[in-house]
């Protein structure tokens, strides 16, 4: 008797994935790539909230009461000013370079690899970038094409078919879209571990970051708070990772007592603030006769101040919570707008966290946060599965980019997993398969990260006299002609680690800070500074704070 094998089917948004050729799941993180539990968000310390914030929201402290806490010595909780960074870590091996974001050779993006090196990057020979586009097999999807599969449209160059591209462009206005750029870095990783040290927060940390409300925040009780590890030399245990992954851990972050609640806001601050100045007046007659007496009344003093910033700044229950449909000019969670409707948010927890991670992280209250996403080891024999995840991931990243412009805040976001995928070159024909190459193994040869910029004040520039020199720092290494990652290209092209350092250093450059990057990671692996320049992307667009 002859017995059929079943094709593939294409799997559900968040069905987990079996392979036979790998072990059973045993870990967190085994069971995170495979999709087998939902991913994490995280959060790291550091900005100033009033001036990231629009005027309009409650939490801009009044001057008076930051003058009073400064002339005290007291901290209001404010950050350090710098670029809010989010980080994407796809769990298990997502493909990048090629489907996603282009890549080429020496020469950057347009520097186009061999019809066999896109085969493996999942793409057809009628849809290799440079090929011209026909209606039917090969045809773009995401409406602002070149024309030859590749699309410009956010700086960086993509696959004008990237599931990525037409998720992000879903929630861009034009607008947005004008101001971002970005650049990829290839650079090999391991598949499907959490060994791999991809995680760049401690290092964001010691750039400057510095939270509002956190230090360090994640849904796992990992020293990185994400899937991937902290590299070992970054880590700083004081500021390890506190679990959050949903907004009611958001808005549980702040306690502000009852007195919010008896008066109006305005009411209860003021009533602090005189509480505070007859304290203070009281103290100054009073005598404690202990040989601390000055930094007793100075605790005492902060504490009132504290309490009276914390009512300023959080009295409204609508400034920390990322579920704004109830506020009076929803931007967040609407269906008259808003980024995310009502349906997607409700039915969605990965739209949950993303919302709860880039409103902590852009408004201010954070400085740098890590969402994590699961179920990302998708070479399950067919393309369909990876189209759609990944299409949802765009959806992700693009609600980071968007809030930021509607906010009027800068943001770098770095996007980045443990290893990759290839092609054999046989063909999805389904709906969602759309006519590319399915995904049939791991591959770290193919595996890249990249990251995107968004400047309220235009389009981030590229470094570089030239367009060939300005090409070559928007792809910071290259892969050779069959689609495998250039190690000798970049320190970062064969060593995690350094790929850190290199994601830190252009962190850093946006602030035109790159000259203290030596002084803060003395053990780095960079090399002179002539190297380091060769892998900076972008001209500063802010200097030093913001």
């Amino acid at each position: 008797m002859i017995i059929k094998k079943q094709a593939p089917r294409a799997l559900g948004l968040d069905e987990p994935l079996y392979h036979a050729d790998h072990s059973r799941p045993v870990t967190r993180r085994d069971f995170l790539a495979q999709g087998f539990c939902a991913g994490a968000g995280t959060v790291l310390g550091g900005s100033v909230l009033s001036m990231f914030a629009s005027p309009r929201k409650a939490h801009a402290l009044s001057q008076d009461l930051i003058d009073a806490m400064s002339a005290a010595g007291c901290s209001s909780g404010l950050g350090a000013g710098k670029i809010p960074f989010i980080c994407f870590d796809l769990a298990g091996g997502v493909n990048i370079a090629g489907s996603n974001v282009l890549i080429g050779g020496q020469g950057g993006q347009m520097d186009f690899l061999s019809t066999a090196g896109y085969d493996k990057l999942g793409l057809p020979g009628d849809m290799i970038p440079g090929v011209a586009e026909v209606n039917g097999a090969g045809s773009s999807e995401s409406g602002t094409s070149n024309g030859d599969h590749t699309d410009t449209t956010l700086g960086l160059a993509f696959h004008s078919d990237s599931a990525f591209l037409r998720g992000i462009l879903e929630k861009l206005s034009p607008g947005t879209a004008a101001n971002i750029n970005g650049a990829i870095i290839p650079a090999r990783s391991e598949n499907d571990t959490g060994n791999n040290p991809h995680n760049p927060m401690y290092g964001i940390a010691r750039a400057g970051a510095e939270g509002s409300i956190l230090s360090l925040i994640g849904s796992r009780s990992s020293d990185s708070g994400g899937n991937s590890m902290a590299p070992m030399a970054m880590i700083d245990p004081t500021i390890r990772p506190t679990k959050v992954d949903r907004p009611t851990d958001v808005t549980g972050m702040v306690d502000i007592g009852d007195l919010v609640g008896l008066l109006n806001q305005s009411d209860a601050v003021a009533v602090m603030e005189s509480v505070y100045r007859l304290s203070n007046a009281k103290l100054g007659t009073v005598d404690t006769r202990l040989t601390n007496d000055a930094v007793i009344k100075d605790l005492i003093e902060c504490g009132y101040l504290s309490s009276a910033d914390l009512a300023e700044r959080f009295g409204d229950p609508n400034t920390l919570n990322p579920d704004d449909r109830n506020a009076p000019s929803p931007i967040i969670v609407s269906d008259n707008g808003g980024i995310f409707s009502t349906a997607e948010f409700d039915g969605s927890s990965e739209f949950r966290k993303t919302a709860s991670v880039m409103k902590m992280v852009i408004d201010g209250f954070s400085g740098a946060g890590t969402i994590t996403m699961g179920g990302y080891d998708y070479h399950t024999g067919e393309r369909a599965t990876g189209e759609i995840r990944d299409l949802r991931a765009g959806r992700c990243m693009g609600a980071c980019l968007e809030y930021a412009a509607r906010t009027n805040t800068p943001l770098m976001m770095y996007v980045m997993s443990d290893g990759s995928v290839a092609s054999n070159g046989r063909i999805d024909n389904s709906v969602d398969g759309r006519g590319k190459g399915e995904w049939t193994g791991d591959n770290q040869s193919t595996a890249s990260s990249f990251f995107m910029v968004y400047n309220p004040n235009g389009r981030p520039q590229l470094l570089g006299a030239t367009p060939e020199e300005q090409a070559r720092h928007q792809q910071i290494g290259f892969m050779r002609n069959d689609a495998s990652v250039e190690t000798a290209a970049t320190p970062a092209a064969n060593n995690v680690n350094l790929l850190v350092e290199t994601v830190i250093l252009n962190y850093m450059a946006l602030h035109g800070e790159q000259g203290n990057f030596a002084n803060l990671f003395p053990t780095n692996g960079l090399g002179n500074a002539a190297l380091m320049d060769s892998l900076t992307a972008f001209q500063p667009i802010v200097n030093g704070t913001i």
